[in-house]
């Protein structure tokens, strides 16, 4: 099964990466893929999905989608470096995954989520990802379907 990465979230203060389940009176129901727990997240929370994000590069920015898809191509079966690794081991991976990442704007606590998020989704989703026009798609076919 595909992953959709605009279903994906990264939510500040919380470990981990959470899929959107639905919307609530008082916010949003997330469910962390580490543990199955589903939380609700109120109005104030700092949410990202997977999909808004992106790397800086020399030459503007790389979507974190296909930074995933270079590391899945690099790594091969393998997980990612642990997100504790050191800063030069880091640094030489993402040379290695993205060459020309921009080295003053991509600091090592990122490359830590980065590596982090991927180790999560290789472990409970999957690093083949949907494309925006599928998931329009399926929202269109949901909807005729009503």
């Amino acid at each position: 099964m595909k992953t959709n990465l605009q279903q994906i979230l990264s939510i500040t203060g919380e470990q981990g990466l959470f899929r959107y389940v639905s919307q609530a009176r008082n916010g949003m129901i997330a469910e962390s893929m580490l543990t199955g727990k589903r939380s609700v997240f109120g109005p104030h929370a700092k949410v990202s999905s997977l999909s808004d994000i992106s790397i800086y590069t020399e030459d503007g920015e790389t979507p974190l989608k296909d930074v995933l898809l270079k590391m899945k191509e690099v790594l091969g079966e393998d997980n990612a470096p642990d997100s504790k690794s050191d800063a030069r081991t880091l640094k030489d991976f993402f040379a290695k995954v993205l060459p020309g990442y921009d080295e003053d704007r991509f600091y090592p606590s990122h490359m830590k989520k980065v590596v982090a998020w991927y180790n999560v989704l290789k472990q409970h989703a999957s690093l083949d990802f949907e494309e925006p026009a599928e998931t329009e798609e399926g929202a269109e076919e949901a909807t005729e379907e009503k």
